[in-house]
């Protein structure tokens, strides 16, 4: 199972989440192991044939998911983004987990079997559950942005290497248009529900359309809009490959500026002018989702799905509390280190305010910000071998975000390759403001979104041929943002960090994360305002207003995401505690690397049960 782009974008609203998994299976770990072998291999094979021919069913109605994977099927189509099609999507969903628990008995399969059938039931009883939810979700932000997501898939990986690819980019115009009114269509319908984004929100969104739709050929400029100018570039390319005439190549760009004037415009258009008119019944003054009718269940569903536990909002809390006072005395002690005499609010402001921790306001201070994550990227993957005993054929680029959709302060992210290794996986970094991206904290950043983590435990789970395909696909928040805030730890344990001011950036951007559990809880279920989540961010870290700024916005619109680091990265290394404990001499880092990576991404209770049969296995050698 996999989680659409477009289900991503829209933070769960569509088909394609992920739940909890079946309880039942736990009991039937030793009756699988004393099944004889060849009935384990009959119904295990069985089943991973069955996966892969339901996996290819579901990703035959998302063609833009398929695209993202380096596919041309239904190259011209974009996704149904309707309620009508989302119903349909679940509907086909619980009709494979009937015919699921009808054909194949659990208690025959492997380990590794069971893991794949709990992850599909899991994923399906979480879509389910989100069905009451519906009504919750915000469909268009600033930050889950559908409508920029939509063209930055045509421009990044609608990939066209002849004329009939480029014929498919201009009905995909059309789709996109087509999609985006349903959208709207959803977004309309929950605001006659009071449930909208704060005044923010819509305000991004509109700047963010503005962008795509000021410029050529829509205004009278020799600026292009980003679609345009994407389209031009990849028709000028055929003709320089001698893949199209220059005739040919005329026809295709008079068809593209008619599906931009015809259908991307007036869709776009109509959006912005809904916004601009309903903008006055948004919030001022920004909070959580609490405030909705139904939001307490809601908040706690999306807790539930972002941490993949039964934390309740007092619990995460707590744990956040707990965390950033460990932090703060780990920050004083690196301060005392490099000789800062007053206290850490002072040494936050000087880390905030000298200019030794930036680079300029410059192209070159852009490029230098790249090329130093580069340098320091090309460190840690010499480093890799000793501990990792998997790694990742997919190559690694750093990329500044695109300018239509560059946010200033935004967070640093990354974007997977193809699982064929044809497109290589991408660290994106918003850099128009280069105050909020300092020196000493961008060491950690890219060991997180790249080696070893984002990149090299996305690409390995892609890479995966010991599972069915739908696993490496499978997403799941705690486990995937877990193992990239536990590889800023690793990164240390691997050399990294020789500069104390970067290893107080590491500390910077692990604090970031535990503020983060006492503020999106402190949001979303004990009713404060952006305000107060910004004054407490500000207390406990030295990071820039801007990105602080846009880091609670994204918490306000993205309920309950962004606990899902800090207890990712507690589980993974409770769990490395424990092997270390119980395995003691036998305990080998690149095996529980390869345990913790070998299977895809995992709910973190399904990732403790692969640690512990790992546990057993090796204690029994």
């Amino acid at each position: 199972m996999y989680k659409s782009l477009i289900a991503l974008a829209v933070a769960g609203v569509l088909a394609g989440c992920n739940p909890a998994p079946d309880t039942s299976s736990s009991t039937s770990v030793n009756v699988a192991a004393e099944q004889p072998q060849e009935n384990l291999q009959s119904e295990t094979q069985r089943l991973n044939q069955w996966f892969e021919v339901k996996y290819e069913e579901q990703l035959q109605e998302s063609p833009l998911q398929m695209t993202f994977l380096g596919r041309k099927d239904k190259y011209d189509q974009v996704d149904d983004t309707s309620v009508a099609a989302e119903e349909k999507q679940l509907a086909w969903l619980a009709a494979s987990v009937d015919e699921l628990k009808t054909n194949f008995d659990y208690a025959k399969l492997d380990l590794e079997a069971q893991t794949s059938y709990d992850i599909w039931v899991h994923q399906y009883e979480e879509a389910k559950e989100g069905v009451a939810f519906r009504k919750n979700a915000y469909t268009f932000t600033q930050m889950q942005g559908i409508h920029a997501l939509l063209p930055q898939i045509l421009i990044n990986f609608h990939k066209v290497d002849n004329a009939e690819d480029m014929q498919a980019y201009v009905k995909r115009i059309e789709g996109i248009s087509r999609a985006l009114t349903q959208l709207m269509e959803r977004a309309q319908a929950n605001a006659k529900q009071d449930v909208r984004p704060p005044r923010f929100a819509y305000e991004g969104v509109l700047q963010q359309i503005n962008n795509l739709i000021t410029g050529a050929p829509f205004t009278d400029t020799e600026q292009d809009v980003p679609l345009w100018s994407d389209a031009k570039g990849k028709i000028d390319a055929l003709v320089n490959a001698d893949k199209l005439t220059d005739d040919q190549a005329k026809e295709l760009s008079e068809e593209t500026k008619a599906a931009l004037l015809t259908h991307f415009l007036p869709a776009y258009s109509a959006l912005k002018q809904w916004l601009e008119q309903d903008i006055v019944n948004t919030d001022d003054i920004a909070t959580g989702v609490g405030k909705q009718m139904d939001g307490t269940a809601y908040y706690n569903y999306r807790l539930k799905v972002s941490t993949t536990t039964d934390l309740t909002a007092d619990q995460i809390h707590n744990i956040g509390l707990a965390e950033v006072e460990r932090l703060t005395k780990e920050m004083i002690t690196i301060k005392d280190k490099v000789g800062f005499k007053s206290d850490l609010a002072a040494f936050f402001k000087f880390i905030k305010d000298d200019d030794q921790f930036y680079y300029p306001e410059t192209d070159e201070g852009r490029e230098a910000y790249l090329e130093d994550s580069r340098k320091y990227l090309a460190f840690i993957n010499e480093q890799l071998p000793n501990y990792f005993g998997i790694l990742p054929n997919a190559d690694l680029v750093v990329k500044r975000v695109e300018p239509f959709r560059e946010q200033p302060g935004a967070a640093q992210h990354y974007f997977p390759g193809t699982p064929d290794g044809a497109r290589p996986g991408i660290y994106y970094a918003h850099l128009s403001d280069m105050r909020s991206m300092p020196k000493n904290e961008m060491e950690a950043i890219a060991y997180h979104e790249g080696n070893p983590g984002h990149h090299m435990q996305i690409s390995i789970a892609q890479e995966l041929t010991t599972v069915p395909t739908f696993r490496t696909q499978a997403g799941f928040t705690a486990y995937s943002e877990g193992w990239g805030l536990y590889s800023e730890l690793l990164a240390k344990e691997m050399g990294a960090y020789q500069n104390p001011y970067s290893d107080f950036g590491r500390l910077i951007t692990e604090m970031w994360r535990a503020v983060r559990l006492v503020v999106d809880t402190g949001l979303h279920s004990k009713g404060w305002n952006e305000q107060q989540a910004i004054d407490y961010f500000m207390e406990k870290t030295p990071i820039a207003q801007g990105a602080i700024i846009s880091e609670v916005r994204r918490y306000i619109v993205w309920p309950g995401q962004a606990t899902a680091y800090k207890i990712g990265m507690i589980k993974i290394l409770e769990l490395r505690s424990k092997a270390k404990a119980e395995l003691g001499d036998k305990f080998d880092i690149r095996a529980f690397h390869d345990t913790v990576l070998g299977g895809g991404a995992l709910p973190l209770s399904v990732l403790e049960k692969r640690v512990n049969n790992w546990i057993a296995a090796t204690k029994a050698t």
